[in-house]
């Protein structure tokens, strides 16, 4: 596969349904594929952190989540032509699952959110097997894996938030009998309808950064990331003139 490569971090020019295709292959072949979003947040802290750009970079997707990886695209004539959030991958994943018979494995987040979210995704998916549940506190990753295996899951989602997640499922892939693990950080509480996400327009538009800002003042640290980012990739682009 080719990449996009962006302040030393990879990115995956492909689309939901390029996605969902090679992972129906992996399925089938029994093979195992990794799903890590990348956004300009994690690119800048990848910049100063060599594990965090290595675990990235060594995932089978890495996928353009974030307005700001798009715009880098353009900015240097990229493949990167559309976002694929973590969201709705999980949610096209838990579909397709629904239609193929595929089994699930949940593993993070509260234990309230995580009941929450399997009851609503059973409304909305009505023939998707959950093969299992664990809240984000367990202390036994061991037993963890065994529990994970002995389900017969397919698709494991992992919400610890970024990058525990990646490194948990670094630590632990080559244990695991699933064919598709996704770090998946908030999306759980997103699923459970704990979380809102922004109105469609403002996906639509790329502006859905500045509608979780309005929302929440306190995320401005956090959001800072992006402008930083495409400054730091004009700088380095007029360095390399």
């Amino acid at each position: 596969m080719q990449y996009d490569t962006y302040l030393g971090v990879r990115v995956s020019p492909l689309t939901y349904d390029d996605i969902l295709n090679q992972v129906n292959e992996m399925i089938a072949t029994n093979d195992q594929a990794t799903i890590f979003a990348v956004n300009p947040e994690k690119i800048m802290t990848a910049r100063q952190d060599d594990e965090l750009r290595h675990l990235l970079n060594n995932a089978t997707f890495q996928i353009p989540d974030g307005v700001g990886v798009l715009l880098a695209s353009k900015l240097y004539n990229g493949r990167v032509k559309e976002r694929v959030t973590g969201v709705d991958l999980s949610e096209r994943l838990l579909g397709l699952a629904n239609d193929k018979g595929y089994r699930v494995f949940f593993y993070g987040a509260k234990e309230a959110v995580g009941q929450k979210m399997q009851a609503r995704l059973q409304e909305r998916f009505p023939n998707l097997t959950i093969a299992g549940y664990q809240n984000g506190y367990d202390d036994d990753p061991d037993a963890l894996v065994d529990r994970i295996n002995e389900s017969g899951a397919d698709m494991l989602f992992v919400a610890l938030g970024s990058p525990k997640q990646e490194r948990w499922i670094n630590d632990y892939r080559e244990r695991l009998n699933v064919s598709v693990i996704q770090g998946v950080g908030g999306t759980f509480d997103v699923l459970a309808g704990e979380v809102k996400r922004a109105p469609k327009i403002t996906q639509k538009l790329g502006i859905e950064w500045l509608y979780r800002l309005l929302s929440d003042p306190k995320r401005w640290r956090r959001q800072i990331a992006l402008p930083k980012f495409l400054l730091t990739l004009l700088f380095n682009r007029k360095q390399s003139k």
